[in-house]
């Protein structure tokens, strides 16, 4: 298992996004304990990453698994076996030559946009965890076209979110699940 993780999966594990489902916490909870257990987390390796995580979570005083989570990462970020880190280009202000589209990257949460760069650059391509960010239901579709992933950890939060912040719109549809999971 390898996979690209947005920092909205930790701070759901630590409890600190008070308005998602007790499911989606032990959701969080589940992938990032089995992420410590036996697979590969993908960061940059300017640690813009690692520094969105350290500046909203606490690792020197881990309360919640989203803390733990990253006191272990911090710890195994030189293990190759554990932790890969991928180069990003910066262009611009957190804008990424590898960004998988130049089109889509403008409409993207400048905050977001390593996850996708990351993941796009690593040969493997792996997915991006997603715990309840609804913007990602717009933008998921544009980067599986690029060969990037999207894992909906909490589809039906996510979609709950979508609804409440654009009630005008049609909901997107989501992702099928994958095959295999944490």
């Amino acid at each position: 298992m390898k996979a690209v993780i947005d920092t909205n999966v930790l701070l759901v594990a630590n409890g600190q996004h008070a308005d998602v489902s007790p499911g989606c916490v032990a959701a969080c909870v589940a992938h990032l304990q089995a992420m410590q257990a036996s697979g590969v987390t993908v960061i940059d390796d300017g640690h813009r990453i690692l520094d969105e995580y350290l500046h909203k979570t606490q690792a020197n005083r881990p309360k919640g698994v989203g803390d733990v989570f990253l006191k272990w990462l911090l710890r195994q970020v030189a293990n190759p076996q554990r932790v890969e880190q991928v180069p990003l280009t910066e262009t611009g202000e957190q804008t990424y030559a590898e960004f998988p589209s130049t089109a889509l990257q403008p409409r993207f949460d400048p905050s977001d946009r390593k996850f996708a760069a990351v993941a796009h650059a690593h040969p493997d391509k792996p997915p991006i965890w997603e715990a309840a960010d609804s913007k990602w239901l717009d933008w998921w579709p544009a980067l599986k076209a690029c060969g990037v992933q999207v894992e909906f950890l909490c589809p039906e939060d996510t979609c709950d979110f979508y609804r409440k912040k654009f009630p005008d719109h049609p909901l997107p549809p989501l992702p099928r699940a994958p095959a295999t999971s944490a």
